[in-house]
């Protein structure tokens, strides 16, 4: 998922239980909420393995990048934070290991650059820890009352690591786009739109509606609490912008022409030479891009991927519009004017479905504009969940009335200008780690992160 290696907590099969059409944890008792716990943490970890049993153990300790951790630090850091948060602190039992492992992956003594150094498990110490601990976690859900403790009320602390473990196999999937080698992970294409797009913006009126939740049992401390926001009439797009159309900036010199650029983001520009979205290249007159260790051409009508802050607003300066504010972007996302109600997804409250959105690494790519026509907003905007992360205008700040729980370190920390936020999730987000009031946030120089984005511009007078 989003790049989270840095954000992480600081404290078997037979039970597995899916449901093919997912409701809202909102929606569950306590038995069935256990049997999502499961179900989900079980997702994860078949996806954990997935993204690190494809490769050999030179692979694993390897780091492919100095923005990425040893895929073998990922593995084993998901299994201690699963068992501080999980065994020790909800079960009371002693630690597994040596209290020294504890520091090897504790995310904020060690920056990414230096894990390698670092005297960390092998990957078979680190797959036997990980699947130690799961058998110990899931003993434990069964005999954990879901009342009567904040942290493990209708199994936050649960759902909290099932996203944890999410949030990471999306960032040892940015590793595996950024290693080099012969491509080793596969999937099936996303599905093509029945009919092309037709409609380009969507005009949202203006009015109050409710930003963010105290309601949903597994949100996390920066979308809490639910909060009135009254935002003025707007357009946005109704699909994310698509490589096609961000060629026509490229080719129209949009690199090139300051006018375009964020003052930051042209000094960024200059700096580090960046003239395309990471990953593309270009041959004669065509665009090619490389998708996990595949060359191939970039696909015109999917959402463009890999574009920092900088570039998305720039693109947008140069179409005439700009990014949307994250209460923009949420208020498309969640109100139905109809009805003055606020829902947990653009289609309602159920959780995602394959035919509602391109999440959980299904695809290993975004869908083309206009995929999911089911999954859309009551007024028509597409593709807000999955596909691609989008960079909304609006820095990383708490909402009225946060309060960092249950630790500092998840958003506190992370407060201020130097942050952008993103929204809606890419095709590389899990549905556990992905909702409408979903918060990601990093620098706005990242381009390894599966990022996109969407225009907006006010609206005319008299409109909404």
């Amino acid at each position: 998922m989003t790049d989270r290696s840095d954000r992480a907590p600081r404290s078997g099969g037979s039970h597995h239980r899916d449901n093919a059409h997912p409701t809202s944890v909102l929606d569950l008792d306590d038995t069935q909420i256990k049997d999502r716990i499961v179900a989900d943490l079980e997702r994860a970890r078949a996806r954990t393995r997935g993204l690190t049993d494809v490769l050999d153990d030179a692979e694993l300790v390897r780091q492919h990048s100095r923005l990425m951790s040893p895929l073998v630090w990922d593995l084993a850091h998901i299994g201690n934070q699963e068992e501080l948060w999980l065994l020790r602190d909800i079960g009371g039992r002693d630690p597994i290991l040596p209290e020294t492992v504890d520091q090897l992956y504790d995310a904020f003594q060690h920056p990414r650059a230096d894990r390698p150094s670092l005297p960390l498990l092998d990957p078979d110490e680190s797959r036997f820890y990980v699947v130690e601990v799961r058998s110990k976690v899931l003993d434990l859900i069964e005999r954990t009352p879901l009342r009567g403790r904040r942290l493990t009320e209708r199994g936050f602390v649960f759902g909290m690591i099932a996203q944890h473990e999410q949030q990471h196999a999306e960032t040892m999937l940015a590793t595996h786009q950024l290693r080099k080698g012969e491509a080793v992970l596969d999937a099936a294409p996303p599905p093509a739109p029945e009919v092309a797009p037709r409609q380009i913006e969507v005009l949202i009126p203006g009015g109050p509606f409710t930003m963010g939740t105290s309601a949903h049992p597994w949100a996390l401390d920066n979308e809490r609490p639910a909060h009135p926001e009254d935002v003025p009439a707007f357009r946005i797009d109704a699909y994310p912008v698509t490589n096609g159309a961000y060629q026509e900036f490229i080719a129209d010199g949009g690199y090139d022409d300051r006018r375009w650029w964020h003052p930051a983001g042209w000094q960024h520009r200059q700096e580090s030479g960046i003239s395309a979205p990471l990953f593309w290249q270009r041959e004669g007159s065509r665009w090619f891009r490389r998708r996990f260790g595949r060359l191939e051409p970039v696909p015109a009508a999917e959402p463009v991927m890999h574009v920092c802050w900088y570039e998305a607003d720039a693109h947008a300066r140069w179409a005439g519009k700009r990014l949307p504010t994250e209460r923009e972007w949420e208020k498309a996302a969640r109100h139905d004017p109809a009805t003055r109600r606020d829902r947990l997804y653009p289609w309602g409250d159920d959780d995602p479905t394959p035919e509602l959105a391109n999440l959980g690494q299904r695809h290993l790519q975004p869908a083309a504009a206009g995929a999911y026509p089911t999954g859309a907003s009551p007024l028509g905007v597409h593709q807000l969940i999955g596909d691609v992360w989008e960079w909304t205008s609006s820095d990383f700040a708490p909402y009225p009335g946060f309060s960092a729980w249950p630790y500092r370190e998840y958003s506190e920390v992370f407060f201020g200008p130097d942050y952008k936020v993103l929204r809606g999730g890419s095709f590389a987000a899990d549905r556990v780690a992905c909702r409408g009031t979903f918060r990601n946030w990093d620098y706005p120089i990242r381009r390894q992160i599966f990022s996109g984005f969407r225009c907006a511009r006010d609206a005319a007078p008299g409109e909404g």
